[in-house]
């Protein structure tokens, strides 16, 4: 993929901006890569790439999938994966039972 492709479709943001924010914040954790333009707050398609980018934006390529094979790849995850779905826990309050 090019840099100006887009990795979080939700909110279309582009490697090329999620790689320079990973560059300029170092996040210390891969959660914080929400805070560029709400990537990955959406489906969450894109949080395996936003950890890959986070943990080394410097090294951070993605040769293996064209846009049109990530674009596929997406639609399959969205057809199959709860969007946005919380887990309840056993006693429904929030806490760990």
């Amino acid at each position: 993929m090019k840099p100006d492709d887009e990795i979080c479709y939700c909110y279309h943001v582009s490697l090329r901006k999620l790689v320079n924010f990973a560059a300029r914040t170092k996040p210390e954790r891969p959660s914080r890569m929400t805070e560029c333009l709400g990537a990955g707050t959406g489906c969450g398609w894109c949080i395996p790439f936003l950890t890959r980018i986070a943990a080394d934006p410097a090294c951070f390529e993605l040769k293996e999938l064209t846009p049109d094979e990530y674009a596929e790849n997406r639609k399959k995850y969205i057809k199959t994966q709860p969007r946005n779905a919380f887990v309840e826990t056993p006693s429904g309050d929030g806490s760990s039972a």
